[in-house]
């Protein structure tokens, strides 16, 4: 019998193009889904005829709740090796195995310079502007080389952006709840000596963390008043660490000199969303992934892992 696989969020219309499917040909039925199931109920509905699924880094939760309301689900493929938003412990308890795949951390350490480069450089308006026949120059560009970036989170991704903040001839701080000297020593940056103190001495403040119970609502109205009335806010990482409320009052208040964001409390974003008219943002559709070779990566590995579950030895086993 031919088993029916989903590939959800395929926005770009490019998951069968950009890895080769044919190992799967004859065991399985791929269907994608260029549109995002709105709520649980409405995903639950679509995914009722298939025994594999394939979803994209943390997009689709996968709740207790859906795993009970899948019957059929066998196997999900997650792009990445790490996922909070899947329920590893139903999964295991409704028979599903979690396979993951490699990631780079690439893309959004570029795609995080764009976003600085961006705001400091009033790419958008500028280009904007002539384009549309406005004004030559309106924009007065805010230096990097001498400013200081301050990182929160050192980790994979904080410390390839860092490297570039160096190559541009800036001074580089970061701070986490865990980093030590040792750890900015080895990147060749500075360890603040306090969140507050980076917030306050910051010409950029890019988030790199991981969202858990200790990250969550990091960076709130206090600690957003603690930054320069000139700095840029970066969060490349998750919505969550950042008081969205909070971040829209500094944005209209003119607290800050702008923010660039890739994530959002509700994706993909409402039409109505605040954010999509916040002042002074430069906003992005969720992109820090999305690249070419990662979904030749994340699409090719899914392929590998949907082929050895059927030979009946899973590999990249999450959960």
């Amino acid at each position: 019998m031919t088993l029916r696989c989903a590939v959800l969020d395929d926005f770009q219309s490019v998951a069968t193009s950009v890895a080769d499917w044919s190992p799967l040909e004859t065991d399985v039925d791929i269907v994608t889904f260029t549109e995002h199931f709105a709520t649980e109920d409405e995903l639950a509905a679509a995914m009722a005829g298939f025994d594999i699924i394939v979803t994209l880094r943390e997009r689709v939760p996968f709740p207790a709740s859906l795993f009970a309301a899948l019957p059929r689900l066998r196997l999900l493929v997650a792009s990445g090796m790490r996922n909070s938003v899947i329920d590893f412990a139903a999964a295991e308890q409704h028979g599903v195995t979690v396979c993951g795949t490699a990631s780079s951390s690439t893309p959004p350490v570029e795609l995080t310079w764009a976003l600085i480069l961006g705001l400091a450089r009033g790419i958008v308006t500028e280009s904007t502007s002539l384009r549309r026949g406005g004004p030559w120059q309106s924009t007065l560009g805010a230096d990097l080389s001498g400013r200081r970036l301050g990182l929160l989170g050192l980790g994979k991704i904080g410390s390839k952006v860092a490297q570039v903040g160096l190559a541009f001839g800036m001074d580089v701080v970061a701070w986490s709840q865990n980093l030590d000297r040792e750890r900015t020593r080895e990147v060749g940056v500075t360890l603040a000596a306090s969140k507050e103190e980076l917030l306050r001495t910051s010409d950029v403040v890019s988030v790199h963390l991981a969202l858990s119970d200790r990250t969550r609502g990091l960076l709130g109205a206090p600690e957003l008043a603690l930054m320069r009335p000139t700095g840029y806010l970066i969060n490349t990482s998750r919505a969550a660490i950042v008081d969205q409320d909070a971040l829209l009052t500094a944005l209209r208040d003119g607290r800050i000199a702008g923010a660039g964001v890739d994530v959002f409390d509700t994706e993909p974003l409402p039409a109505e969303h605040p954010m999509r008219t916040a002042p002074n943002l430069l906003a992005t559709p969720h992109l820090g992934y999305v690249s070419r070779a990662n979904y030749e990566t994340y699409y090719g590995q899914a392929v590998e892992d949907i082929r050895a579950f059927l030979d009946g030895e899973p590999v990249r086993r999450l959960g």
